[in-house]
């Protein structure tokens, strides 16, 4: 595998575990709408990293699409408003890692997220002045390979990789044709990688290493 000029990340458990805020946005618009339901931790983290259209036809079965995705919107504007408060936590020396590989690579955050949640994320963790750019799913509704392809398109990256913690992550880098490194500590697993990684702390010191 040739050395990475970029490092382009997943969000939600690869960098962060922001599952209880997200559970809260969805309770919290059910309860607004009189919807008779909740999300638990645990169910969620069984539809983390979907695309909004997969996800509600988990959550939401009973809904017509149309519906559905007038909650989902609903869901992810309480979200872009508790998210500053709320936030998440961020997995040990993320913070700390992202800003020393910054010095050696372009790094990118690349999610299947609403739009506006990444630059919350970012000014969280407090890496707005090293990551180089960001892209969600609710930009345009596309799957991660296709965005992954637009990004390195755009900064014409030669040799990026992309970090993940799911199965479909893995499917997608592959779509994508670039590397894949898995980290475990995450809300997936997936026997399909270039790479792995127990802990943030690893990672950074193999790519500072390289």
């Amino acid at each position: 595998m040739l050395k990475p000029d970029s490092l382009i990340f997943d969000m939600d458990g690869t960098l962060w575990d922001a599952v209880d805020t997200y559970a809260s946005s969805w309770n919290l618009t059910f309860e607004k709408l009189q919807i008779q339901r909740i999300v638990n931790r645990n169910e969620l983290m069984g539809v983390m990293g979907m695309e909004g259209k997969k996800l509600t036809k988990v959550l939401l079965p009973d809904l017509d699409d149309d519906h559905a995705m007038s909650v989902y919107l609903d869901v992810n504007e309480t979200r872009r408003q508790i998210l500053p408060v709320s936030g998440g936590n961020m997995y040990p020396n993320v913070t700390e890692g992202i800003k020393l590989l910054a010095t050696k690579y372009k790094v990118f955050v690349l999610s299947n997220c609403a739009v506006g949640i990444i630059p919350l994320f970012i000014k969280w963790a407090g890496i707005e002045d090293v990551v180089t750019d960001y892209m969600a799913y609710g930009e345009n509704n596309m799957p991660k390979h296709h965005n992954m392809r637009l990004m390195i398109d755009k900064h014409q990256l030669k040799n990026p990789v992309y970090v993940g913690d799911t199965q479909g992550d893995a499917e997608q880098t592959r779509m994508a044709g670039i590397p894949f490194i898995f980290v475990s500590y995450g809300f997936g697993q997936t026997i399909d990688f270039d790479h792995k990684f127990d802990d943030f702390e690893s990672l950074t010191a193999y790519y500072m290493g390289l």
